[in-house]
């Protein structure tokens, strides 16, 4: 077995840029040396680990093995950036932020997240890049190494990673009065549902189809319309343009007022939320975990 202590960190972070923005004409770009540098350092890594880390595609895609030194070269820039960012902590002109990417789904992010965000940039000198992505597949990103942590639905733990469970989201099937007594006059069964207009998220936003299959045990596709927006979605639900699954403590008042009604009264889907980061010895990433378990604690169900 070869001895694979003492990797080169400029070539680890070759590979993490190569990786990040895929190709080697971009990272060489960021790394100010030539392309061809770029692969002979990737080569040589290669070589160390005896591994193939890359398949050289457009965009690159890390192996399995790739993937690992991706995550390891992210954790060794965290851990490196923040003693940097303690060193220069009383010069206010510096310029030395620790960049935090996260994985996050959407109702998370324009509920409370933020709140979680601003309390650690209180506290620490660090910026963050979040990606929306939905719950579901929020881990795989964690386990590509493209982001330190995420909220999934996922309980296990991504390898090297801690898991802290959040709470539940809690989800209710609603639409109009006047669209339930066009489409649901008869009862909300699988000849109704298969026919009436069904809003989703995305693509991957399975809410609505799970509730479908959990009501008729069957799999069906309404006609759907697709708005990747919190705001808007709940805006085209509310309109009318057909019914969807809201978060139940957003559409309580209107529910209790009557401008929305219950596909099925008192049905609700919950989705349990976990927070998954890297294992390091990271005050920033403790902090933050702190801080996000807080945020939840005071909006999600327990």
């Amino acid at each position: 077995m070869k001895d694979v202590t003492q990797l080169d960190p400029v070539a680890l972070r070759t590979l993490a840029t190569s990786v990040r923005l895929g190709t080697f004409e971009a990272a060489a770009r960021e790394l100010h040396v030539t392309p061809s540098a770029v692969s002979q350092r990737i080569k040589a890594l290669e070589a160390r680990v005896g591994r193939v880390l890359l398949h050289r595609v457009k965009p690159l895609e890390p192996t399995e093995a790739g993937h690992v030194l991706v995550r390891l070269a992210a954790q060794t820039e965290l851990l490196e950036r923040e003693a940097v960012s303690e060193l220069v902590e009383d010069e206010p002109d510096s310029t030395s932020y620790t960049s935090i990417p996260l994985a996050v789904n959407s109702d998370v992010l324009y509920g409370w997240l933020v709140d979680a965000l601003v309390a650690v940039q209180d506290q620490h000198r660090v910026v963050f890049e979040v990606i929306r992505d939905d719950q579901s597949r929020t881990a795989a990103r964690l386990r590509r190494g493209e982001v330190m942590a995420a909220i999934t639905s996922e309980p296990k733990p991504v390898p090297g990673c801690r898991v802290v469970r959040l709470g539940r989201l809690r989800y209710t099937a609603v639409t109009t009065p006047e669209f339930h007594d066009r489409h649901f006059a008869d009862g909300v069964n699988a000849t109704s549902l298969a026919a009436a207009r069904m809003v989703a998220f995305d693509r991957a936003d399975t809410l609505q189809h799970d509730f479908v299959r959990r009501v008729t045990r069957k799999h069906l596709a309404p006609p759907t319309t697709y708005i990747p927006s919190v705001r808007e979605f709940d805006s085209a639900v509310r309109r009318g343009m057909g019914w969807g699954m809201l978060m139940a403590h957003e559409a309580e008042a209107d529910l209790a007022a009557g401008r929305l009604v219950e596909l099925v009264p008192g049905r609700r889907n919950d989705v349990a939320l976990f927070w998954q980061h890297w294992r390091l010895g990271s005050a920033a990433m403790a902090d933050l975990t702190d801080a996000v378990v807080r945020a939840a604690q005071e909006w999600l169900s327990a």
